[in-house]
């Protein structure tokens, strides 16, 4: 019986002697083992993306619950039996694996600061939230429970005032980097012309406020009150809803939308006058894993929820087609590998038949004939997906740094390839095993062989 040393350099020694052969087998493998590595990870790289920017939408372990519908016929109706009031937050509160909940209120309203003016959405908060729902200030502090005429801006509000009384004073959406006109470059976005932290800032639900009125105001309609208000902090940027926000304390807003909801002119405050229901209301996880469990606890009583988990799992389901595709494309290059481990490994007992017989006749174990076999067939396979792994780093770096110069123009450099480890050692593992199968019905053949039929062959 022979150890594992003595196959293990039979194994070489036999793969050497037939170098032209075993080279173009090889280069088979390698050739499928990296076209499976780089389609998958073409994949990956999306599915990387998908979270990337659902990430900058918002948290994927938020909840955000709406009031319930009944529909009848063509119309919707608010179902009355569901309300967004305290007795909800409490009942979302004591649900298993709610870390914490934030009810909302909002207003569309208008802003002041000196000269410049803003339409401004406001979301009433309870300042004692803010913390569990990773609000971050770049200047300034939170709000406080103790303010009342105080306003937290988001970090895209700023750039939406303007003065109306400059030509092409249109504000700005302007995002984290603008364009150079001359250079085509991204440039660093400029500072916003106003200071929200230190000007003195007017807010009303009056539409025209700084605007030059095309027509006189209704004498017998009473005008919107205006607020005085401060900033105290602007928000780190966060590329998703809450950089387009304000946020203010919920029961000074509320106030606000009910001294303001007498005002005929007022389409903003017109909302309701139930001051004990919310808006939405926002419900945080502890864990991801557990949303969906908990918005269909919510659901059944009754209310609407949305979370960014559901566009995940739409999101992934489309993933995991792409890459099945990919997969595929790439596998077929690995199934005419296998095939040529086969006829190699048979066109090597045709010309070792005569070795096969005087091995067995020397007393040899036929396991061992079988393993001796499976072993240059695995080596072929292990060597094949080594290469191919190496390979496949080098083209998916080519891919990223095409990728990153042709994305980075457009201010969204990103991967386009991610080869993780679990793949590496897949590609790795799984090619030696396509080594192993393709060479196992030609190791039980040179099993089989009758020893005096092998000595006697030519």
């Amino acid at each position: 019986m022979m150890n594992r040393k003595d196959l293990l350099q039979m194994s070489f020694k036999s793969l050497l002697q037939r170098k032209t052969r075993t080279v173009l087998t090889v280069l088979g493998v390698v050739i499928g083992t990296s076209s499976i590595v780089i389609m998958l990870s073409l994949g990956i790289a999306m599915d990387s993306s998908f979270k990337e920017d659902l990430a900058h939408m918002g948290s994927l372990n938020i909840i955000e619950v709406h009031q319930g519908y009944n529909g009848a016929g063509m119309t919707v109706q608010k179902s009355p039996d569901v309300k967004l009031d305290d007795k909800a937050v409490a009942t979302f509160q004591e649900i298993t694996g709610v870390a914490a909940v934030m009810p909302l209120q909002n207003a569309s309203l208008k802003m002041g600061a000196g000269k410049m003016i803003a339409h401004v959405q406001i979301m009433g908060v309870r300042p004692e939230d803010l913390k569990d729902f990773d609000f971050e200030v770049a200047e300034g502090r939170l709000l406080q429970s103790s303010d009342k005429e105080a306003i937290m801006f988001g970090a895209q509000v700023p750039y939406n005032f303007r003065n109306p009384r400059l030509r092409n004073s249109g504000g700005g959406m302007i995002m984290g980097r603008g364009m150079n006109v001359e250079t085509g470059m991204n440039q660093p976005r400029p500072k916003p012309q106003v200071n929200l932290l230190k000007s003195k800032l007017i807010m009303t639900s009056d539409m025209e406020y700084g605007e030059k009125r095309t027509a006189p105001r209704d004498p017998k309609t009473t005008p919107p009150k205006q607020y005085e208000t401060k900033g105290v902090g602007i928000l780190k940027e966060s590329r998703n809803e809450k950089d387009y926000q304000a946020y203010m304390n919920i029961s000074q807003l509320r106030q606000i939308l009910k001294e303001d909801a007498s005002s005929s002119s007022s389409s903003s405050s017109k909302k309701t006058n139930e001051e004990k229901q919310y808006d939405n209301i926002k419900v945080k996880v502890q864990d991801i894993e557990n949303v969906e469990e908990v918005q269909k606890q919510i659901k059944g009583m009754g209310y609407q929820t949305f979370s960014l988990t559901d566009m995940l799992d739409s999101m992934k389901k489309t993933s995991r087609t792409i890459q099945a595709i990919l997969a595929g494309i790439g596998a077929i290059s690995l199934l005419v590998a296998a095939i040529g481990i086969t006829n190699t490994m048979v066109m090597s007992i045709y010309e070792r038949t005569r070795e096969i017989g005087i091995i067995k006749v020397l007393g040899a174990n036929i396991r061992d004939i079988k393993k001796l076999f499976l072993i240059e067939a695995g080596l072929i396979g292990l060597g094949g997906g080594l290469i191919g792994l190496v390979l496949s780093y080098a083209v998916s770096m080519i891919l990223n740094k095409i990728g990153m110069q042709l994305m980075g123009d457009m201010g969204a450099a990103r991967n386009i390839s991610i080869i993780s480890p679990a793949l590496a050692l897949g590609a790795v593992a799984f090619s030696s095993l396509v080594g192993l199968v393709s060479g196992y019905a030609p190791a039980r053949r040179a099993m089989n062989l009758s020893a005096l039929e092998a000595i006697r062959s030519e």
